[in-house]
């Protein structure tokens, strides 16, 4: 990494409305493709429609083209942990499946994931879910000025690790801004007290990855999609917050989301 590579940039409240205002972009078109979740509907038909709206709202998607990514949304199902390429892959009764995207739009981008259920899933999976979710908040309570990014990390790897879960150590959060992957890396573990010192104004991309059996990861030959070692399943959620003074301010939302699940009678994580 070079050392510009390495500058953490902080944010004005000028530009940090304009990444909030792509985080409600960015969570309408997460409640579009909830709105298409169930058995049968093919992963391809999901980012279509993510594509579609995002550029309906003037917008553009984060991961299209980004080196060399062919598609809108990473689509990561059962033991996908990230970077799922979408195709004509049916998804079925049982599965779940991580949705990550972004939204770029005036200059900067917006970071977020949800982990979605299908049909009736195994309970040990659901519970997987629903503390990973958890994890994501454990972290986001520790972005606050005078941390460190290790209390961050630390705070996702303990929650996590108490259940008994994997912590995927090869793939990280960041920061997020006028690129898609800013300084600093967000560790979902890590030691209290180490990292760089969290600053009012840093955005970052926090992305708990945890997995049902061990935490170890390969990639398959597309040079893409990471997939649990094991294969048993893994779980994401991400929020782009903003570092603040007592709690962190969260820069994308789920609400969007969550209103679909609640009329679905979905789970909520």
């Amino acid at each position: 990494m070079s050392k510009k590579d390495r500058i953490i940039y902080l944010k004005s409240e000028e530009e940090l409305e304009i990444i909030r205002e792509n985080g409600h972009i960015l969570g309408k078109a997460h409640a579009e493709v909830a709105k298409l979740i169930e058995p049968g509907v093919t992963t391809k038909a999901l980012d279509k429609v993510a594509f579609e709206y995002i550029q309906d709202n003037a917008a553009q998607p984060s991961f299209l083209n980004y080196n060399g990514f062919p598609a809108s949304l990473c689509i990561s199902v059962n033991e996908v942990v990230v970077h799922g390429i979408p195709s004509n892959r049916v998804l079925k009764d049982g599965d779940i499946v991580s949705i990550d995207c972004g939204v770029y739009k005036k200059g900067f981008h917006a970071d977020s994931a949800y982990t979605y259920t299908i049909g009736e899933v195994q309970n040990e999976v659901l519970d997987l879910l629903k503390h990973t979710y958890r994890s994501l908040f454990k972290g986001i309570e520790q972005a606050r000025v005078g941390n460190r990014i290790g209390d961050v990390s630390y705070a996702v790897q303990n929650y996590a690790e108490a259940q008994r879960y994997g912590v995927v150590r090869e793939l990280v959060g960041h920061g997020v801004g006028k690129f898609l992957h800013e300084a600093p890396e967000v560790p979902n573990f890590g030691k209290r007290g180490n990292g760089p010192k969290l600053l009012e104004g840093m955005v970052l991309a926090i992305e708990p990855m945890i997995t049902l059996g061990r935490r170890g990861v390969v990639q398959e030959n597309d040079n893409w999609t990471i997939r649990t070692e094991d294969r048993k399943q893994a779980a994401h959620y991400e929020h782009t917050v903003v570092v603040r003074k007592g709690t962190a301010e969260i820069l994308t939302t789920f609400q969007y989301i969550e209103e679909v699940l609640a009329k679905k009678n979905l789970v909520i994580a």
